[in-house]
């Protein structure tokens, strides 16, 4: 039972000093961009090979024939 209180008395503390802690570290500084890097820029491939997929799901689905018979 006393492992249990200090546990939860320590939790507890660990709560209420976390964010005086998170406010008295210094601020800190973006460090100075040297060269640009294209992995952001340029023509969004990711997100239109990801819109003709589900447009490609929903056509199957959406043709799918479901006069199917349940039972042989």
């Amino acid at each position: 039972m006393s492992f249990r209180k200090l546990s939860l008395a320590t939790a507890a503390v660990g709560l209420a000093i976390a964010p005086v802690a998170a406010q008295a570290a210094p601020a800190r500084t973006a460090a100075p961009i040297e060269e640009a890097s294209d992995m952001g820029g340029g023509t969004p491939t990711f997100a239109i090979i990801a819109a003709l997929i589900i447009v490609a799901l929903a056509v199957v689905v959406a043709t799918k024939d479901g006069d199917d018979p349940v039972s042989p």
